[in-house]
């Protein structure tokens, strides 16, 4: 035998035997942590997350994601880990190769609750070099919340390739978190730790902070106690702020559902109990109008509430003008008969719709542009509500502007002065009486449009506002717009800022007793005008 072909024969036969004998013996770090996972042991599959977390291989994120999810399956007999998927695939978690199936003896790796805010640490470790901005914040935060130590090397190698500012931010509240608890930190570091998340300033910072223990430093925990204090001086701000919107919000609701009461009261004096219910027909009209959209045109659905408004204000004030020739006309002057009849016709108008739509709510969908929220520093806004205080405030300006530059606005107004002088002017009262009870009733429908994003849709919607609205207009000023808008927004803020205080229930009781003895004081409410009702 030639001896270089001894040599190879000799070479290959050494070869064979390191992989048959040798090579399992030396197993990586990163296939033992693996196989640790089949072991149905918490130090040992601490220790495997740790491992698999910091190896840097391709299917550590899989892996942490799958024992995160409950997808990470571990067979005791063979030690032999499996990754599997939603859609049904699995992979060996050691070699990343497809297999064909999970054995039946296999089962999902178990976690406690130490396990748990331990994967979740890891799985934002491992999401912090995401190219994608809003993946890495949202994994800075999840490291925030767990400060596990685990995670600092991550953290620190993420903050060193960081340019978004808003990413570097939140990996340095993820740095300074992990830094607070870290028992061999220095006490300079744990010092700017405190300082950092004093500047984060939320209830997750006050937690973290309220959480350190005794063992720290004194100088720690002094300069603890002193962003504690800060924190909570600060978070009390915020929550009046955030108080002060929810006023505001509630505010827009009431000015929207009372505007049309407003005018309504103001120029004929009719006390209608009906008005509610054109509030209903209003959101009921959104809910047509979305069906209709859903079933054949899909593709408007972000436009059903813009197509909504105007039906909403035509169907709501042709009925309000069929009221008022009907019915309001012929109880002019008899205050008492007026409401038990309007009272009558919204019970009419209730079970009508009952019958209609049936007695359950009804979904009405917000469109995209209506959906989600933001922060705007520790308060949040959603941007239905916004986009209702919006709307609302176009309503009334629209509304101040007819009657103002109008042909229908300056009668309007001169009937509420004087109606018989007005009358004898040339005026057609009844006339001004049948738009201004249609214009009232248009405006209750389009606010029922509103509505429709913020409460259920059902027969008793308008009955939630109908006493609230009442309170408004004559808490502000009967026939007066600018002292509907002080009344509405004025009441909101005082029904928020009461609720924690007395509860629900005893806020809106608190509000009807200041409001009767202000009328005792002022029975022209705060803003007193002219008109049918005080005239002699």
């Amino acid at each position: 035998m030639p001896a270089n072909l001894s040599a190879r024969l000799c070479s290959l036969l050494l070869s064979l035997f390191l992989i048959a004998f040798a090579l399992p013996a030396f197993a990586g770090p990163f296939e033992d942590a693996v196989a640790k996972f089949a072991n149905d042991d918490y130090s040992d599959t601490e220790e495997a997350i740790g491992v698999v977390a910091s190896s840097g291989n391709a299917l550590a994120f899989p892996i942490i994601s799958a024992l995160q999810d409950g997808r990470l399956m571990a067979d005791p007999d063979s030690k032999k880990v499996y990754v599997t998927g939603a859609d049904g695939k699995s992979i060996d978690a050691a070699t990343g190769q497809a297999v064909a199936s999970v054995p039946d003896s296999a089962s999902a790796v178990r976690l406690n609750n130490r396990l748990r805010r331990g994967v979740d640490a890891a799985v934002g470790a491992l999401t912090l070099m995401s190219p994608d901005v809003t993946t890495r914040i949202q994994a800075a935060q999840s490291v925030f919340k767990s400060h596990e130590e685990s995670a600092l090397d991550a953290v620190n190698t993420a903050l060193s390739k960081e340019t978004n500012k808003s990413a570097k931010a939140a990996l340095g509240d993820a740095r300074a978190a992990i830094l607070l608890f870290k028992s061999d930190a220095t006490e300079v570091e744990k010092l700017e730790a405190v300082a950092t998340i004093k500047a984060h300033g939320d209830q997750e910072a006050l937690a973290m902070l309220t959480g350190i223990g005794s063992d720290q430093p004194a100088s720690v925990t002094t300069a603890a106690a002193s962003a504690i204090a800060s924190i909570q001086s600060s978070l009390a701000i915020w929550s009046t702020v955030q108080n002060a919107w929810y006023g505001l919000s509630l505010g827009s609701v009431l000015l929207l559902a009372a505007i049309g009461l407003a005018i309504t009261f103001g120029v004929m004096g009719v006390i209608n109990m009906a008005h509610g219910e054109m509030v209903m027909i209003g959101a009921y009209v959104t809910f047509v109008v979305q069906e209709v959209i859903r079933t054949r045109y899909p593709a408007l659905f972000d436009y059903s509430l813009l197509i909504a408004v105007p039906l909403a204000f035509v169907v709501a004030g042709a009925l309000g003008v069929l009221i008022e020739r009907s019915i309001i006309r012929f109880l002019y002057g008899r205050p008492l008969e007026t409401l038990l009849a309007t009272w009558g016709l919204s019970l009419v108008l209730q079970q009508a719709v009952r019958t209609m739509f049936g007695p359950t709510n009804r979904e009405v969908g917000n469109p995209s542009w209506m959906s989600g929220a933001f922060e705007l520093g520790h308060i949040t806004i959603t941007y239905n509500r916004l986009w209702i205080l919006v709307f609302t405030l176009a309503v009334f300006a629209i509304l101040l502007a007819m009657l103002r530059y109008t042909a229908l606005g300056l009668e309007m107004r001169a009937v509420t002065q004087n109606r018989r002088m007005a009358a004898s002017m040339g005026i057609a009262t009844s006339r001004v009486d049948a738009l201004t009870f249609g214009l009232g009733s248009g405006i209750a429908g389009i606010a029922g449009v509103a509505l429709s994003q913020i409460d259920n849709v059902s027969p008793n919607l308008g009955q939630s506002y109908i006493i609230d609205s009442f309170m408004v207009v004559v808490f502000g000023g009967v026939g007066n717009l600018w002292g509907t808008l002080v009344g509405a927004f004025t009441l909101g803020i005082a029904n928020k800022f009461l609720e924690p205080v007395a509860g629900a229930v005893l806020g809106k009781i608190a509000i009807l007793v200041l409001i009767i003895l202000f009328i005792q004081k002022r029975p022209r409410g705060l803003f007193a005008l002219k008109g049918r009702a005080v005239e002699a």
